[in-house]
């Protein structure tokens, strides 16, 4: 599986069968994940103007996610906005039609990390032209405080998700994580990395949707057993301090380098829920730094590209 004909026409294209694979996704989702808290998701279902529309389910203030929003929309457009055709100019123009899950889950608990997933398919239209179609998404993991146990747990989970598809896919898809989501402007990673995949078409239309399933399938076996292992672990409002400081990254990456924010944006999307990413308490201080030898510095080492499953595993 490597990238993408941008021309590829399948005419068993199934537009239904994968928004109907993402509406069962969230279900599943959230699901465990408020089984796991001990409190609901709230819905909120909304339509957009331009067409399509949405659920947006958020979780606030609950016993282990203090703010987590699992999403779905599915939206169309006539013309794609300039983040999407930025890479493919050849596409200008085109109507479009998007779907997928994307959801982003802050704990309160400072032990554990926050995680990111998303799941998507995109396709652009133009009459008397074959539709370009091709899928999207990834998985990745933000600690605060890293624990070797939860970052070999959730790549070998990553390796699992991608093995039947091809040896090479994890290392493609695992580099690609490592370069996408890199603040450029602090010269840091996001976090430790997983997943990462886009313009995905070769092969055809149900070995492209295979895929994304899994990678969607593997989420919550890869963040749960985490969860579960730090959440009743004891912090310090001193921890907790940290926790909001380093949140300030996640915001500066969601805002100034997340491709997604951008074409929610500028496609006229639904901006509470292009937003729900951002986390409830974040701070920024001037020229920060932690003390020298603390469970704080040590964090530095583990936002820069590794071989997580060679290194950790030995």
């Amino acid at each position: 599986m490597t990238q993408i004909d941008n021309t590829a026409d399948d005419p068993a294209i199934d537009f239904a069968a994968v928004k109907t694979y993402l509406l069962a996704l969230q279900d599943q989702i959230c699901d465990q994940l408020a089984a796991e808290d001990g409190q609901s998701f709230v819905e909120d279902t909304w339509v957009r103007e331009a067409g399509g529309g949405g659920r947006t389910r958020v979780l606030e203030n609950g016993g282990v996610i203090e703010k987590g929003g699992v999403n779905f929309s599915h939206v169309q457009g006539d013309r794609l906005p300039p983040s999407a055709t930025a890479a493919r100019p050849e596409l200008a123009g085109r109507s479009f039609q998007a779907a997928g899950v994307s959801l982003v889950i802050h704990p309160r608990n400072p032990h554990i990390p926050t995680s990111h997933a998303n799941v998507r398919i995109f396709m652009a239209e133009k009459p008397g032209e074959a539709p370009v179609w091709w899928f999207g998404g990834g998985f990745d993991l933000t600690p605060y405080y890293p624990v070797d146990e939860d970052i070999l747990h959730w790549h070998q989970v990553a390796q699992n998700a991608c093995a039947p598809f091809g040896d090479e896919v994890y290392h493609r898809y695992k580099t690609w994580c490592d370069e996408y989501f890199y603040l450029k402007h602090r010269d840091e990673a996001r976090g430790v990395g997983g997943l990462f995949f886009d313009d995905l078409n070769e092969g055809g239309f149900d070995t492209c949707f295979a895929f994304m399933r899994s990678v969607g399938d593997h989420f919550l076996e890869a963040y749960l057993p985490i969860v579960r292992r730090r959440r009743a672990l004891p912090y310090t409002p001193e921890q907790r301090a940290f926790q909001a400081f380093r949140r300030g990254r996640y915001v500066e990456f969601n805002l100034v380098w997340d491709r997604g924010t951008l074409f929610g944006l500028q496609s006229g999307g639904r901006t509470e829920s292009i937003l729900m990413s951002l986390p409830p308490e974040v701070r920024w201080g001037y020229n920060w730094q932690p003390e020298a030898g603390s469970d704080e510095a040590r964090l530095a080492d583990y936002l820069k590209p590794r071989d997580w499953l060679t290194e950790l595993a030995l």
